[in-house]
C-alpha cells in the first residue's frame, strides 16, 4: 500500500512538471482550459513534493524507533586487552 502511495505521488509529479513544462515551453498559455490546469498543476507540484518528503520520513524504518539508543556502539580504544 505504501509503494502504491509512492508510485502514485510521482505519476502525479510528472504529470503536473508536464503542463508547467508546456505551459512555459508550449503553446499551453494560449488556451485557457489548459492554462488554468497548469495554475492548478503548478500548487499540486508544491504540495505533492512536501507530501511526498513527509511520506518518506513517516513511513521510513528507523533504527532507533523513537529512542536516542541506535543498537550501535563503537568500541572503545582505550581499554588495552592483555
Amino acid at each position: 500500500m505504501v509503494f502504491a502511495i509512492i508510485i502514485l505521488t510521482r505519476i502525479l509529479f510528472v504529470a503536473c512538471m508536464v503542463f508547467i513544462i508546456g505551459y512555459v515551453f508550449g503553446n499551453f498559455s494560449k488556451k485557457p482550459a489548459l492554462a488554468a490546469i497548469t495554475k492548478v498543476a503548478a500548487i499540486l507540484t508544491i504540495v505533492l513534493f512536501i507530501s511526498a518528503n513527509i511520506l518518506s520520513f513517516h513511513f521510513a524504518r528507523w533504527q532507533h524507533n523513537g529512542t536516542n539508543n541506535c543498537g550501535y556502539y563503537q568500541k572503545d580504544t582505550t581499554i588495552k586487552k592483555y
